[in-house]
């Protein structure tokens, strides 16, 4: 079974907070994130504050929300005082963060829960050398036009019918190229998108995040996927979670010509 704490964009997460600044102005507190898996549940680890390149008011809304343990270590920012969960399985890794209690009953099972319907963010790295490429070649269809070859590699494997993999984006996101294999989006309220590609419920306020994707010859493809519904009062977080997100993808897995 594949080790997830070696692979790329953990790594580069984990490094996210560093690479947002590099003058420290403040810092927030660090939570260590329970979880659960295959190999069993995770306990919470202990760190410090972490610095960041943020105004201090911005700074004080906001805690780094981190797992550290047997799978690896990786993180991203949040709002201060909520809560943190992560889940690892044979095809990646979930950090999910909101306000409401999250435990692996509600995650891992899903018994009488659906998805968030309010404010949340979910951070998942879904791994194409596993069962993983199923995820991956979904988000390829809808938003990566020129890895669409990698999509129609998956499809032809027959694990499922050729209409689970629709080609083109979501008719209502709005999208933003940042280069071949990163685009931001926004996925309005009350509409399906790569927001809800996750377990963000559509809702009466919209989804934000991005996908990012790593591929190239004689790698393993990888995909890295924001997805985050804040409260209004809170929506001054989104362009530093997005910053910092973005920012622990480092260059060799940024873009690749």
């Amino acid at each position: 079974m594949k080790t997830y704490c070696v692979g790329l964009f953990a790594f580069s997460l984990f490094l996210a907070a560093a690479s947002l600044l590099a003058h420290a102005q403040s810092s927030v507190p660090y939570i260590g994130c329970p979880g659960d898996g295959q190999t069993g549940p995770y306990v919470a680890a202990k760190g410090s504050p972490k610095p960041v390149s943020l105004p201090s008011a911005m700074a004080d809304q906001l805690a780094w929300y981190e797992y550290n343990g047997d799978a690896g270590h990786f993180g991203t920012l949040g709002p201060r005082g909520w809560n943190c969960f992560v889940t690892i399985g044979s095809n990646g890794w979930t950090l999910y963060i909101a306000p409401e209690m999250l435990d692996s009953t509600k995650l891992l099972e899903h018994k009488d829960w659906r998805g968030f319907n309010g404010p949340a963010i979910q951070l998942s790295v879904s791994d194409g050398g596993t069962s993983g490429r199923f995820e991956v070649a979904k988000v390829v269809a809808r938003v990566f036009p020129a890895h669409r070859d990698y999509a129609r590699k998956i499809i032809a494997e027959g694990f499922g019918p050729a209409s689970d993999y629709p080609f083109g984006p979501f008719p209502s996101d709005h999208l933003t190229y940042k280069g071949r294999n990163l685009v931001e989006f926004i996925t309005p309220a009350h509409r399906n998108g790569l927001g809800t590609m996750s377990l963000l419920l559509p809702s009466d306020q919209p989804i934000t995040g991005f996908a990012l994707l790593s591929i190239g010859p004689g790698i393993d493809t990888e995909l890295l996927h924001l997805s985050f519904r804040l409260p209004p009062s809170l929506s001054q977080l989104g362009a530093p979670l997005i910053q910092q997100a973005e920012a622990g993808a480092s260059s060799e897995f940024s873009e690749r010509e």
